[in-house]
């Protein structure tokens, strides 16, 4: 999906840009849960009025992280655009649903793009992830297989997360349930990777 090289960045540099911003929500939700901000004479509760502040921060470490390497994914975009988007919703019609919505569409947009490259016979992750993970043609299809069906079993997660449980409970799951199964994820798939990876010596 992106073909274009971007520059090479400290890695914990890169990790503070793409995780800053939400455990940055998360520390602010946690100090603002229980208050309620008068802003221009309206009332925010204090999980809107830190989605307020996500939004922009969000935007502006994407933007230093596309000002550093030249390049964003087209995943970071897409992320971009719906925290934007349903975030800007819910603190327009003060409606927290907006914003808790936001994950299952995103799970819901890469699993469907990757969904589509499979009906196509192509692994979309492959074009994504081939400078990190070096793997047989047979083994970008199986993993992308896996990972397609892992992203839509996030959406339903997270509708069945927010849907019956309090917001207290969805910032956890969101904060640290959807980071730690996507970690545990890619740690499972070890057998992919040691029986399709490709060595240094194969690649030329």
């Amino acid at each position: 999906m992106d073909g274009q090289q971007g520059k090479k960045i400290n890695p914990m540099l890169k990790l503070a840009l793409e995780l800053g911003p939400v455990v940055l929500f998360f520390a602010g939700y946690m100090k603002l849960r229980d208050q309620t901000v008068t802003l221009f004479g309206s009332d925010y509760s204090g999980f809107l009025v830190m989605t307020a502040l996500f939004i922009p921060l969000m935007v502006i470490t994407t933007g230093i992280l596309w000002a550093l390497t030249g390049k964003l994914s087209k995943m970071q975009v897409a992320t971009v655009v719906l925290v934007v988007v349903f975030g800007g919703l819910s603190v327009w019609l003060k409606d927290e649903r907006f914003f808790k919505m936001k994950p299952t569409m995103i799970y819901l947009l890469f699993g469907g793009m990757l969904g589509f490259g499979l009906l196509r016979g192509q692994s979309y992750l492959k074009l994504v992830m081939e400078e990190a993970l070096p793997l047989k043609p047979e083994g970008w299809m199986i993993l992308t297989r896996r990972l397609c069906a892992f992203f839509f079993a996030l959406a339903v997660a997270n509708e069945v997360i927010w849907r019956s449980f309090s917001t207290e409970v969805w910032v956890n799951f969101k904060t640290f349930g959807l980071t730690a199964a996507l970690f545990l994820f890619f740690m499972s798939q070890s057998g992919v990777l040691n029986r399709y990876g490709i060595e240094e010596d194969e690649k030329g």
